[in-house]
């Protein structure tokens, strides 16, 4: 039996040295044991896909920056699986693993003493891209690296609540938790697993350029349906597919997936017909409308898939009245949201009155529980002079010494959606009395945590808000510098009524009660405003009438990828 706890860096140097004395791995060039069966189907099938984005590295976790790029978990799934992936409709579906573990199946278990045990089993035929088979070391490496704070890599939140991992044999782990937790077969699903045998040494020798590896990207070795050929950084990624993929050798033969950032070069390669398929955000709803009427040779699908939301700064934030939550409503009440949906939604989505969009099972329960700020740009301004401000003869808000009410909210230009929603945001506020200096981050400040989570008063961002995502706005979760800056907690909010909540839902089996926590929730959030919701975003996905079985996902937490080794071009 191999313990979680004996998994320590002596037991990996021990390995190291056994695994020395072994015959080397087989390299990534003589990858693909190629059977021909390309070239009896006749032509080989090839597929020009874009994402809007020029990525560092293939794995999401080790990215440098501290935004996942748009189609960075798409790209990353067509060439690396986790045990179980959710599908287009929320349903889990295995994938490297034989069964999701449910109370049904018996492969989930409430113990007596309050802890929980679920436990997974590995197919046999799972294997890298390279012929060696994917075993229970790997996802026991994998989460040693996960959990090692010393680097630069975004944690799951639910490794807080796990006790200790154990493999009983090389294609079993069990995973036993401190207690409950309502997504624990999700935790193994995650498309960034690792390689022990191309790691281990490495992250034992050099820890601090672990994240620097030629692994990352040109030499990226993965379970996925597709493996990587060629990558050209700033251009493209070429991939072709697995001959020995876990689930069946996928229908496409080749992927081309060109790195494109400008919205208007990308809408022009789809009506030219040299980009087939758009994958992650990036298009704007109001772009993707205009291109559904010219492209005849697609369709545009426009799932809701998150919101776009102001984050205020808690910690030092400048001026100091955004913690105030008197101001913060002021501010909310000052903002044409309906107008912001209207204008730059076309109308197609909705003012983000609750956490979750309209198409979540869970928002009929939840949604009640909203307090709702509308537009009323006088009430606005009586709140801001009833905390003590007052207009000047320029008509903007003064404190008692005469300075000027300034708030600096930045944005980053990584998605068009951020810069035409921050200004006229800004305008709004700047309407009412209040001096707005919106900034838009350059590319190198927005990759850099440090600076980017030390913004002075308001972040816009898009960001998910699905149910579990809720999770990344624990104070656990806060970037600072003992952790590298390294969290999803943006507005770096800290608040015990606020956790307890969190770690209730995340902790509740019964849906109908849990629910009931996440409607608490949600009247929290809108009633402290530790995130203020602007109004719900879509997520266009351009794709080509002869691509099947290829389809946007109404569900958040799915990737359009899911099902990528079905894809057929007709």
């Amino acid at each position: 039996m191999e313990i979680w706890r004996r998994q320590g860096l002596l037991w990996l140097a021990l390995a190291i040295i056994v695994s020395g004395c072994a015959p080397p791995p087989q390299s990534p060039a003589t990858i693909g044991r190629e059977s021909g069966d390309a070239s009896k189907r006749g032509a080989p099938e090839r597929l020009a896909a874009a994402i809007m984005a020029d990525p560092p590295v293939l794995n999401t976790k080790i990215n440098p920056g501290t935004v996942v790029t748009p189609g960075h978990g798409e790209l990353e799934r067509l060439v690396n699986v986790g045990l179980a992936i959710v599908d287009d409709q929320g349903v889990m579906r295995e994938q490297l693993g034989e069964a999701v573990p449910t109370i049904e199946n018996g492969l989930w278990n409430l113990l007596p003493d309050g802890r929980m045990e679920t436990t997974w089993r590995i197919r046999r035929n799972a294997e890298w891209h390279d012929g060696v088979p994917f075993t229970a070391d790997d996802i026991l490496f994998t989460a040693m690296v996960e959990q090692d704070r010393e680097l630069p890599i975004r944690r799951d939140v639910a490794y807080d609540w796990i006790e200790e991992f154990e493999a009983p044999d090389s294609h079993t782990v069990v995973v036993r938790w401190k207690q409950p937790y309502i997504r624990a077969d999700i935790l193994l699903n995650s498309s960034t697993t690792l390689p022990r045998h191309l790691l281990e040494r490495a992250y034992v020798d050099d820890k601090a350029s672990f994240s620097q590896l030629p692994f990352w990207n040109q030499d990226f070795v993965g379970t996925g349906p597709f493996k990587l050929r060629e990558w050209v950084r700033g251009s493209h990624v070429i991939l072709q597919a697995n001959e020995r993929y876990v689930l069946g050798r996928p229908k496409i033969d080749e992927i081309e997936v060109k790195f494109i950032p400008d919205t208007n070069t990308l809408i022009a390669n789809v009506l030219t017909g040299t980009v087939q398929l758009t994958m992650g955000r990036g298009l704007s709803t109001d772009q993707a409308v205009q291109l559904r009427d010219q492209w005849r040779e697609g369709t545009v699908d426009l799932p809701l898939r998150s919101w776009v939301v102001l984050y205020p700064q808690f910690i030092d934030p400048t001026p100091s009245i955004v913690g105030d939550v008197r101001f913060r409503r002021a501010l909310m009440h000052a903002i044409d949201r309906q107008g912001l949906a209207d204008t730059i939604q076309a109308g197609l989505t909705s003012v983000a009155h609750a956490y979750l969009t309209p198409t979540e099972a869970e928002y009929k329960d939840v949604e009640g529980r909203a307090i709702r700020y509308d537009f009323d740009p006088r009430k606005a301004t009586q709140m801001i002079e009833d905390i003590g401000y007052s207009k000047g003869t320029d008509g903007m808000f003064r404190d008692s010494a005469a300075q000027r009410l300034v708030v600096e909210p930045w944005t980053t230009g990584e998605t068009d959606i951020h810069v035409k929603t921050l200004f006229p945001v800004a305008d709004n506020w700047q309407q009412i009395g209040v001096v707005v200096e919106p900034q838009v981050l350059p590319q190198q400040r927005a990759q850099d945590r440090a600076y980017r989570a030390t913004f002075p008063s308001f972040l816009l961002w898009r960001q998910p808000n699905d149910p579990v995502s809720i999770s990344r706005h624990h104070s656990s979760q806060i970037p600072l510098p003992s952790n590298n800056f390294v969290g999803t907690n943006n507005a770096r909010y800290s608040d015990a009524e606020w956790d307890g909540l969190i770690d209730r839902y995340l902790t509740t089996i019964p849906r109908p009660e849990r629910n009931q926590v996440l409607a608490q929730a949600v009247h929290h959030l809108t009633d402290q405003l530790n995130m203020m919701g602007l109004f719900y975003d879509s997520e266009p996905t351009l794709i080509w009438n002869r691509l099947e079985h290829a389809t946007g996902s109404r569900v958040q937490g799915s990737s359009l990828a899911w099902n990528a080794e079905q894809w057929e071009i007709q």
